[in-house]
């Protein structure tokens, strides 16, 4: 017993196991296709044994959170307010950021556009209003659970947790059941993360064995510039870090688990329990975490937006449209409006591309030359949506929930 426990304390930190497993599946996927295309299987269970989480996760944490805010509806909405305005604020930099890269670059100057991927079966080209705001209420909670549909999930336990905090002593039994599957679900993440790096390794082998080479290399300089967009945008919100008292490379540090969770699945869902447990381990409180994090990963995607006005700009570019002040204002305003519009829409990023480059009248066909190389450029952008919710968090704590720190008897420290 005491050789496994000394066995366990030489591993390296999971982030660094994470690491190394994302470099060995390059390089296998690139050395060994065949191989490598055969364990996309392992990588499909990781993920899926992730989601499996997701939504009790939500339902549990949401719905707890709230109740105990619940007593007091006036912090519950400036806590809402505050990450409203802060999602557009930083979703506003991110498409600003990714039209004045195009602007000072272009790297769509002499790109010959050919379609190199496929659009999914029946994309939508633009935004029905009354349907996204009808499908926030679900007609059938469970259907919607089963549906790993976020947004009806959580405005039901939004109302659930407000419900309960009105029945006083008589929640007391469901609210000691959500606990009960909340700190289950926190042990049930901490046993399907240890295997990260060899889903990662498996992951990314696959990745490299069959959609690597020749793609890539065709779209570099729009891939690459995302990328220079991206670190961009951490580096802002390392300043708002710093300017807020902390360490921003500490911070990074300790979200690095969930960050490269994103990186290699290019999904944020996936990372959402660890990165839940990993925030109130730093001190920000339940309540805070749990309100935050699930409404952010809907509706603030700062990665994606980056994406979206870059991608779509440098279409324009590749068809000789050229982008006087009314274009760069239709696709800062279309953009802002249709990111957050989509929020459970599937395939969200391409819904937001159709919709922009209808406003623009130029051709949908042009998102499937895209469509080749969005794997690559799906890992940059999730990994600065996870890290820009992690800011959300901090921001939050930072500026309405010290009061909330205080009621609960948390030390107003943030270890983060």
């Amino acid at each position: 017993m005491e050789n496994a426990a000394n066995s366990r304390r030489r591993l390296p930190p999971l982030w660094l196991q994470i690491l190394i497993g994302l470099v060995v599946g390059g390089i296998i996927g690139t050395l060994w296709h065949g191989f490598g295309a055969a364990l996309q299987p392992i990588g499909t269970l990781f993920i899926k044994a992730i989601k499996m989480i997701v939504i009790p996760l939500v339902f549990s944490a949401v719905t707890l959170g709230i109740y105990k805010m619940g007593s007091d509806l006036k912090q519950l909405g400036r806590l809402g307010a505050l990450a409203f305005i802060w999602f557009y604020v930083a979703t506003g930099i991110s498409i600003i950021l990714g039209i004045a890269l195009n602007g000072i670059f272009h790297p769509a100057a002499g790109v010959v556009l050919q379609a190199t991927g496929k659009l999914p079966e029946n994309l939508a080209t633009s935004i029905d209003w009354v349907k996204f705001f009808t499908d926030i209420v679900p007609d059938n909670i469970v259907s919607a659970m089963a549906g790993q549909k976020i947004i009806p999930t959580l405005f039901f336990a939004i109302c659930f947790g407000i419900s309960l905090a009105g029945i006083g002593e008589k929640a007391k039994v469901v609210v000691d059941f959500l606990e009960g599957i909340l700190n289950s679900m926190f042990k049930l993440t901490q046993g399907v993360v240890a295997t990260a790096p060899v889903a990662v390794a498996a992951i990314m082998a696959w990745v490299f064995a069959t959609q690597g080479g020749s793609v890539i290399w065709g779209m570099a300089k729009l891939i690459g510039l995302m990328y220079v967009g991206l670190l961009i945008i951490m580096v802002i919100f390392w300043i708002i870090v710093a300017a807020l008292g902390l360490n921003p490379f500490a911070t990074t540090r300790k979200v690095m688990e969930p960050l490269l969770l994103a990186f290699t699945t290019c999904s944020s869902e996936v990372t959402l329990p660890v990165h839940m447990n990993i925030l109130e381990k730093t001190g920000i409180p339940n309540k805070i975490v749990s309100f935050v994090l699930p409404l952010g990963y809907s509706f603030n995607l700062d990665g994606a937006a980056l994406y979206q006005s870059l991608a779509v700009c440098f279409l324009a570019e590749a068809y000789g449209l050229h982008l006087d002040m009314a274009s760069i204002l239709t696709i800062l305003l279309t953009t802002l409006i249709a990111n957050k519009g989509t929020a459970n829409v599937p395939a969200a990023s391409l819904v937001v591309l159709a919709v922009i480059l209808s406003s623009l009248n130029l051709p949908m066909e042009a998102i499937a030359i895209l469509a080749g190389v969005d794997r690559f450029m799906d890992m940059g952008r999730t990994t600065i949506n996870v890290f820009g919710n992690t800011i959300a968090a901090v921001l939050l704590y930072k500026f309405g929930g010290k009061a909330v720190a205080e009621d609960d008897g948390v030390a107003s420290v943030v270890g983060v």
